[in-house]
């Protein structure tokens, strides 16, 4: 989708620390969550509430009272006037979401408030009634670990789509390694100067609690060290595999958020600091159990809608699961792999999901503006076969 007049205020894409999973905030709704971390960036950022005239949420993990998610958090925030749809895309939802909203300012909408939000601990069993079962037993799905476990439509899980793409590239076992502790010396290159990067764009998780007490999460928690000589000792997690634990991404909890308006107004928001021109995004599929392919031609679909060439982009962040993915991404298009997600990637900091990729799109943002501005290229996979991009221009 090609976008026109669309655009986020200079600092105005933000992003939760991620818990681990079964972490800190494991009991936390996801939307009370985000209630926490929108007020405080909307506070933090000058924003009323009233301000706002549309609201784009976006989740995959059902939590309790979702049915009324999207006009009860506004509500919550101070925006009572607003509602607007709720977005569920699997590992995509960030930027469906953003283009949901993009798509209402496009259409003369206003101010559009995005968050999205995801509590992968403690995720839901559904009970299905089924009468025709033996004895009418129900049929039960828990929405977590059995959806990790089974494409419905490949009938594999999500990492035998890993060692499959892998198998065909015939990328080793070596090459992945060095690829995420690549990955994790660019994260750690985040936590330098007190974290001065991070809290660029990261949002403190305050949860009230029972006698007054206030849960703090201040920066990522269950975040691992992956250098090289320790990752090399695990085993695979498959039995003729290639990935281990440490060459594939963590289940985390977290949200993030934007605001997307047109230029001018962003203009105006940011205080003079400058806008994120959102140019064009693009969705992709390809063939069965080959997810870690899909951001290769999402990103092809993304550049061709804003109109731009891979070789104008000056900055790549992505969503990786797997390490394989991002070995097949630089082979496909040529980038090196040291070019590719300056200040790490979902592979080290973890993955709740809808989150994900908006705050991949934040450290984008932070590290064009470390560059002097210029084009940044989001893409990842999601569910299945199915990838998701984004390109956007930091600019005065």
């Amino acid at each position: 989708m090609k976008f026109t007049d669309v655009a986020i205020p200079l600092g105005q894409v933000w992003s939760s620390p991620f818990a681990r999973w079964q972490g800190s905030i494991a009991e936390v709704s996801s939307i009370d969550l985000a209630v926490s971390v929108t007020s405080r960036a909307l506070a933090d950022r000058e924003i009323d509430p009233s301000q706002i005239e549309g609201l784009v949420l976006g989740w995959t993990v059902p939590q309790p009272e979702i049915f009324y998610g999207a006009p009860t958090l506004a509500a919550r925030l101070g925006a009572k006037g607003v509602s607007g749809p709720m977005v569920s895309q699997a590992c995509a939802t960030s930027v469906a979401s953003l283009n949901t909203a993009a798509g209402a300012v496009m259409g003369g909408a206003g101010i559009q408030l995005v968050v999205a939000t995801d509590r992968t601990s403690n995720g839901p069993v559904l009970s299905y009634p089924n009468p025709s079962n033996q004895g009418g037993a129900p049929v039960s799905e828990h929405w977590m670990l059995d959806n990790f476990n089974r494409d419905p439509w490949a009938g594999n899980s999500m990492i035998f789509a890993g060692e499959a793409v892998a198998k065909e590239m015939g990328a080793t076992r070596e090459e992945l390694d060095e690829l995420t502790a690549l990955r994790w010396e660019q994260y750690a290159k985040s936590l330098a100067n007190d974290r001065s990067l991070q809290r660029r764009y990261m949002v403190p998780i305050e949860i009230p609690r029972k006698k007054g007490e206030l849960l703090v999460l201040e920066a990522d928690e269950g975040v691992r060290p992956k250098e090289l000589e320790p990752i090399g000792k695990l085993r695979p997690v498959l039995p003729d595999g290639v990935h281990t634990f440490a060459t594939q991404t963590h289940p985390a909890d977290g949200c993030a958020g934007a605001i997307v308006t047109t230029t001018e107004q962003a203009r105006e928001l940011s205080g003079g600091k400058g806008v994120v021109r959102l140019l064009g995004a693009g969705v992709a599929r390809v063939a069965k159990s080959r997810m870690p392919m899909a951001p290769v031609p999402a990103a092809l679909s993304a550049l061709d809608a804003a109109d731009k060439d891979i070789k104008d982009i000056i900055a790549v962040t992505t969503h990786n699961p797997f390490a394989v993915n991002d070995l097949y991404f630089a082979a496909q298009t040529g980038i090196a792999q040291d070019a590719i997600n300056a200040y790490g990637s979902s592979l080290i900091f973890g993955h709740p999901q809808g989150p994900t990729g908006l705050r991949s799109i934040a450290v984008l943002v932070e590290t064009l503006r470390e560059r002097g501005g210029g084009l940044g290229l989001f893409t990842g996979c999601a569910a299945g076969d199915t990838g998701a991009a984004l390109v956007l221009e930091v600019t005065d």
